[in-house]
């Protein structure tokens, strides 16, 4: 923890700050919320929204399947934001430095979000959220150390085409790694060993998107160690990882474009909502081919939720830094500066819902649903856990604690 510098804080992008705490806002307990109003009140409206907060279970897209996306976009944004004067400080080499050093911490976090070395090899869980977070950082960061702008230009068609082309032409073994058991509940040591599994499997496949019949998911039996969520591969696996830093080196892009001299905060606006509105149009065409998949991370679901978070990027930044329109954005903004912190804060107290519970849970919820209406308990619940999220991230800002990694 530290307490960074006031000129410092000052000259960032409050509206950067802000989409960040929005995104988290879905992470940590407004999906309950909106999931809640839905059983409250069941109609087209309400079951709509809450549709939109699951995920699509293989292909397609929902508003859900943005947030981590969005994420990594705004990790990009915020290379550019920090990174030049980094280098200006400590040099290339001292920048190299810091950003594989932050990385391996953030790596580190991650493998303890998942539970740390609780549990006995081969339930060690390496592939995750934060984990994916620390590689993209790391790439991205250091690319944009190495590389002029052309190359980063060049570095995202290389991810996304050179995964495509991964996908569509290399072969893999013809084998289903789908299974009715979903790993993320099961030890790892149930999953059976390429050895046997591929002993008798002759033939070849390519250009198949199917679960558990895709070369990204074949490379995840194969090579990534330690436990995976579906036992046989994992949301946040080793291939799909590639088009995963060209999400984020999308969002360096929208960096330059954000702190760029040559055009004004609405022509800045401009360029945002009509890049993003072109990203979602070509990401929906190349889905004709290459499906949206969220959990292989498709080449065309990074355009679409690129675009996407392009647009959310443009609106926040108008509202907020253009027509410094801020009052409203304030929470969302003690939630972005200290955006890590209150993720790794929801694991270790098993959810803000179930803190929540101890509060109004039980007979209180009882009552609730009994003599004010059904489905209202679920919504004090989810209302009393986003109140102490953002208590504690407001403790904490107001305080000038940001937890540095």
């Amino acid at each position: 923890m530290n307490t960074p510098d006031i000129k410092s804080s000052s000259q960032r992008l409050v509206s950067v700050d802000a989409l960040r705490g929005f995104d988290m806002f879905w992470i940590i307990g407004a999906d309950a919320l909106v999931q809640a109003l839905s059983r409250l009140g069941d109609t087209p409206v309400t079951r709509l929204l809450a549709t939109q907060m699951d995920h699509v279970e293989w292909e397609g897209f929902r508003f859900y399947d943005l947030i981590f996306p969005l994420f990594l976009f705004i990790v990009g944004v915020s290379i550019v934001l920090s990174m030049d004067r980094m280098v200006a400080a400590n040099g290339r080499k001292g920048a190299l430095i810091r950003i594989a050093r932050r990385s391996v911490l953030l790596f580190a976090l991650g493998i303890f979000y998942y539970g740390g070395l609780t549990r006995a090899w081969p339930d060690v869980q390496f592939a995750g959220v934060l984990p994916r977070i620390a590689l993209c950082y790391f790439i991205a960061a250091t690319l944009y150390v190495l590389l002029p702008r052309k190359g980063l230009v060049v570095a995202v068609a290389v991810c996304l085409a050179g995964y495509w082309a991964l996908m569509m032409f290399v072969p893999f073994p013809d084998v289903q790694l789908a299974h009715s058991k979903i790993g993320k509940k099961e030890s790892q040591a149930q999953a059976i060993a390429p050895s046997v599994l591929l002993a008798n499997v002759s033939t070849t496949v390519h250009g198949t998107f199917e679960e558990g019949h895709n070369l990204a998911h074949y490379v995840d039996y194969r090579w990534l160690p330690g436990k995976k969520r579906n036992l046989n591969y994992t949301n946040e696996g080793l291939l799909s990882t590639i088009p995963a830093v060209g999400t984020t080196l999308l969002g360096v892009m929208a960096g330059w474009l954000l702190t760029g001299a040559r055009w004004s905060g609405r022509q800045k606006v401009g360029w945002l909502l009509a890049g993003g509105a072109a990203g979602v149009a070509l990401g929906m065409l190349w889905g004709l081919e290459f499906p949206v998949i969220k959990r292989i991370w498709t080449s065309s679901y990074v355009l679409v939720a690129g675009g996407y978070s392009a647009i959310l990027l443009g609106v926040f930044y108008l509202v907020v830094d253009v027509w410094q329109v801020r009052a409203w954005c304030q929470p969302f903004v003690w939630m972005g500066t200290n955006a890590i912190t209150i993720y790794l804060v929801d694991n270790i107290l098993g959810g803000f819902n179930d803190l929540a519970r101890r509060v109004v849970g039980g007979n209180v919820q009882q009552f609730a649903d009994a003599h004010l209406a059904k489905g209202c308990g679920d919504l004090m619940i989810a209302l009393v856990g986003l109140v102490i999220a953002f208590w504690i991230v407001r403790f904490l800002y107001l305080r000038k604690i940001f937890l540095r990694v």
